[in-house]
């Protein structure tokens, strides 16, 4: 595999073993569902809140994603509606940010979560290997 960490923020999986899920739901725009997240890993036992408020630093993940989504349909309307009113960027930028917040918050919350921590092989080969890493 050449980049376990990609993979792990694209699949939603574990950052340390890449089988267990992340969320509870694989399906990001369940709104009663999206947000919910397993607290262990359920092949390795990695916990994924490290410490209590880990998920803060999200936040500042979550908002370069949000510029980049806006800098991105910014630079898109530009090109199609070079004439358009600011109105209409504004709308296209709130409309695609809206419709991207789940995928936002997962990305942020997966993006963190492998800054933390780190593949091991070990757990990949493994299938029932239990403790928290």
């Amino acid at each position: 595999m050449k980049s376990p960490k990609l993979y792990s923020i694209l699949k939603g999986k574990c950052p340390v073993c890449l089988k267990g899920d992340v969320f509870k739901s694989s399906k990001a725009y369940r709104i009663r569902e999206f947000d919910k997240m397993h607290e262990n890993c359920s092949h390795c036992g990695h916990k994924y809140e490290i410490e209590q408020g880990f998920w803060y630093g999200a936040m500042y993940v979550s908002y370069a994603l949000t510029v980049a989504i806006s800098v991105f349909c910014f630079v898109v309307t530009y090109l199609l509606f070079p004439n358009a009113h600011s109105g209409v960027f504004i709308g296209v930028i709130a409309a695609a940010l809206i419709l991207m917040a789940p995928i936002t918050y997962r990305a942020s919350r997966m993006v963190w979560m492998n800054f933390f921590s780190k593949y091991n092989p070990k757990f990949g080969k493994h299938e029932s290997v239990s403790g928290n890493h």
